[in-house]
C-alpha cells in the first residue's frame, strides 16, 4: 500500500475529484486504482475565498514497486507505514499481585485498559463518581446546588477532560503511533469515525460520558478492577538510604492495598495528594502554568473572519482559531482551549472559589465561541521558594474571583471594551455570557496580577489585526481561568518511575507530562508499557 501526500482540492469537490488526483499524481490508468482509504483530511484556510482541501490517502494499486521506484525520489509518495499498536508484555500466568493505577482520568484509563489488554488485570482507584453520577452532580452545580468537591469537573470518572470540547490533538512527538492507538480505542467505544483522519478531531462531552462507560466495561472484561470513591490518602514506603519502595497504599474508606507498582494518574487539581505526596517525600517541582480569562464571541463572527463567504459549510463546520502574542512586559499571551460553538463552565473543585473553563458538544452549535485567553508564569518569576507554591497562588486567584463574582459561585465578568478602557461594566451587550451558575459584571482587575491585566490589555488589540472583531466592546470576559495546567511535575526517570521512589509511575497531566486528552491517553500508554517491561511478579 503506498501512502500520497499533500493532495489539494477544492472545498466543493465532487466525489470523483479525489480518484482522479491520485490517478493523475502516479499517472496510472483509473482501472490500477484498486483501493482508496483517507488517512487525514485537513483544510487551508489562508485564503478564505479560496479554501481548499488537504488529502492523505492510503491506497492500493497495481504495480505498487514500479511506482515506488518511479517516485523514488518524492517525499510524498512512500509505501504505508505500518502504525498498528504491537503490545510490548504480556502478564506471567501465576500473577502474584497485581498492579494499580490511580486516577480514571483519560491518562488512567489508557494505563489500566492497555495493563487489562496485557493480561495485568489491574486495579483501578478513582477518588470521584461513577462518569453519570458525577455528570449529575457537576449539572447539578451549575444549576446553583451545593458543590460536591469529590465530584464535580475536576474529579471522577473521565477526567477533567471529560467536560470540555473532547479535542484530540496535541503538539506531542509520537513517534510510536500511540495517538493511533488512541483514537483506535476511541472509535471502539463509540466514537465518530472521522475523528481517525480529520485533521483537529474532537468528540464533545455527551459522547465522550457514553465512551468512558464503554472503556471501563472492557477493562472490567479483562479482569480489572474499578474503586470509586476511594482517594489514596497515604503511600506505605520502605526506605533505604535515601531510595523509597512502594509497599502498599491507606485509603480513603479505611483498607490497606499491598501493591508493588503504581501508576499515579492524577489529574492537575489533586492539590491534597500533591500535598500528601511532597510530605512524604515524594520529589516534586513547581512548574510553569498560566492564567487568565475565559472570552467569548459570537460564533457566528469567528466563522465569517476564518472562512470568509465559505462559513457555515459543513465539512469546515463551527471555526476555531489559534492566537500568540509576545508583550512588552516580556509575558506571552495566548488562547488556550478554544471551543468553538460551545460554553463557559464552572470547573471548581473547592469550596469557596471560583474556576471556569471550556466545554463544547460534538455539534458545536451553541451560540458563543469561547477561549481562554492566558499568561504564561513560571515558578522562578512568580511563585518562587517552594514546589507547591503554583497551587496557593491558583487558590488566591480562585477566592479572589468567588468574591467578585458575589460568593455564590457566579464567575465575575465584565465586557472586553470596558476591560480595556479599565472601568467596571454595568451591563452586558450583544454577547450573553454562557457560564452557569451565572456572571456578576464587575471590573476583572481586581482578581488577577497587575501583569496579567495589562498583558492581555496588549493582546485583545493585536489579536484583533487577526481576527476582525476579537476587541469588539460588546464581547465579554469571564474569569478566573487558573487550572491551565499542572503546577508541580513529579519527577520521572527514563524508566518512567519517580526520581526517589521505585514502583511509583507518574503519568499524565496531573504529573507534569500530558496537556489535554489525547497527549494524557498517549502518556498512560507509555507508561503502562514501563511497568509492563518492569513487571516484578515475585512476592
Amino acid at each position: 500500500m503506498l501512502r500520497l501526500t499533500d493532495i489539494k482540492l477544492p472545498l466543493d469537490h465532487d466525489d470523483s475529484a479525489l480518484a482522479a488526483a491520485i490517478v493523475s499524481k502516479l499517472a496510472i490508468a483509473a482501472d490500477d486504482l484498486l483501493n482508496i482509504n483517507v488517512f487525514k483530511r485537513g483544510y487551508d484556510a489562508r485564503n478564505n475565498r479560496d479554501i481548499q482541501l488537504i488529502y492523505t490517502v492510503d491506497v492500493e494499486v497495481n504495480g505498487e514497486a514500479e511506482l515506488l521506484a518511479k517516485f523514488a525520489k518524492d517525499t510524498q509518495v512512500r509505501v504505508t507505514p505500518d502504525m498498528t499498536y504491537k503490545f510490548v508484555a504480556q502478564a506471567p500466568e501465576n500473577l502474584t499481585h497485581r498492579p494499580v493505577v490511580v486516577g480514571l482520568g483519560p491518562c488512567g484509563i489508557f494505563a489500566a485498559l492497555i495493563l487489562a489488554q496485557m493480561g495485568f488485570k489491574p486495579i483501578v482507584l478513582e477518588r470521584g463518581k461513577a462518569v453519570r453520577e458525577r455528570t449529575k452532580d457537576t449539572f447539578g452545580f451549575w444549576r446553583k446546588q451545593p458543590l460536591n468537591p469529590e465530584s464535580n469537573v475536576q474529579f471522577g470518572e473521565g477526567g477533567a477532560g471529560t467536560f470540555s470540547d473532547g479535542k484530540l490533538y496535541s503538539q506531542v512527538k509520537d513517534r510510536k503511533h500511540y495517538g493511533r492507538k488512541v483514537l483506535h480505542e476511541f472509535v471502539e467505544a463509540g466514537a465518530p469515525e472521522e475523528i481517525l483522519y480529520v485533521s483537529k478531531p474532537h468528540i464533545g462531552t455527551f459522547k465522550l460520558v457514553s465512551m468512558v462507560e464503554k472503556m471501563r466495561q472492557q477493562i472490567i472484561d479483562l479482569g480489572g478492577e474499578i474503586r470509586f470513591s476511594t482517594r489514596v490518602e497515604k503511600l506505605d514506603l520502605e526506605e533505604q538510604d535515601g531510595q523509597y519502595t512502594v509497599k502498599g497504599l491507606h485509603l480513603s474508606d479505611g483498607d490497606y492495598l499491598a501493591c508493588k507498582q503504581v501508576i499515579l494518574a492524577l489529574g492537575h487539581s489533586a492539590r491534597d495528594t500533591f500535598q500528601n505526596l511532597y510530605e512524604q517525600g515524594v520529589y516534586i517541582e513547581a512548574k510553569p502554568f498560566s492564567i487568565g480569562f475565559r472570552i467569548e464571541h459570537e460564533q457566528s463572527m469567528i466563522d465569517r473572519c476564518r472562512f470568509g463567504d465559505n462559513a457555515g459549510n459543513p465539512i469546515l463546520g463551527a471555526a476555531d482559531y489559534k492566537l500568540v502574542h509576545h508583550c512588552k512586559n516580556g509575558r506571552t499571551v495566548y488562547s488556550f482551549c478554544m471551543c468553538p460553538g460551545g460554553t463557559v463552565v464552572a470547573a471548581a473543585s473547592e469550596p469557596g472559589r471560583v474556576v471556569t473553563n471550556g466545554m463544547s458538544q460534538y455539534s458545536r452549535h451553541e451560540r458563543n465561541a469561547n477561549s481562554a485567553i492566558v499568561v504564561g508564569i513560571t515558578p522562578e518569576q512568580d511563585y518562587p521558594g517552594h514546589p507547591l507554591a503554583g497551587i496557593e497562588l491558583q487558590r488566591r486567584l480562585e477566592e479572589l474571583a468567588f468574591k467578585a463574582g458575589g460568593e455564590n459561585y457566579n464567575a465575575p465578568g465584565q465586557l472586553i471594551g470596558d476591560f480595556l478602557a479599565g472601568k467596571p461594566s454595568a451591563e452586558l451587550g450583544d454577547v450573553t455570557p454562557s457560564y452557569t451558575p451565572g456572571v456578576t459584571l464587575t471590573d476583572l482587575s481586581k482578581v488577577v496580577p497587575d501583569y496579567v491585566t495589562q498583558a492581555i490589555r496588549e493582546a485583545i488589540p493585536a489579536f484583533d489585526r487577526q481576527i476582525k472583531g476579537f476587541a469588539k466592546a460588546d464581547g465579554t470576559l469571564t474569569g478566573v481561568e487558573t487550572r491551565t495546567s499542572s503546577p508541580v511535575c513529579i519527577k520521572r526517570d527514563k524508566d518512567y518511575q519517580s526520581v526517589n521512589v521505585k514502583g511509583l509511575y507518574p503519568a499524565g497531566e496531573g504529573a507534569g507530562y500530558a496537556g489535554g486528552i489525547w497527549s494524557a491517553g498517549i502518556d498512560g500508554i507509555r507508561v503502562a508499557e514501563a511497568l509492563a517491561l518492569a513487571f516484578d511478579n515475585q512476592d
